[in-house]
């Protein structure tokens, strides 16, 4: 069964990790952040569920000793 994810646009993105859109580029550029997906010619988006995972591993990350 497959199911909708839900799409980040650009402007929300900085209430999923704090960052802004500079840092945000330069950790895709280094594959440090999720890539985002093509919605139209001028339009990106990330999906929901990649962050979610992004954070979470920056939490692991965190716990670690």
């Amino acid at each position: 069964m497959q199911f909708l994810h839900t799409i980040v646009r650009l402007a929300d993105l900085p209430k999923y990790c704090g960052l802004r859109r500079t840092q945000i580029e330069k950790l895709i550029a280094e594959a440090r952040f999720p890539r985002p997906v093509k919605l139209s010619a001028r339009r990106i988006g990330w999906i929901e569920a990649e962050l979610i995972e992004w954070q979470q591993q920056r939490i692991a990350n965190r716990d670690q000793p």
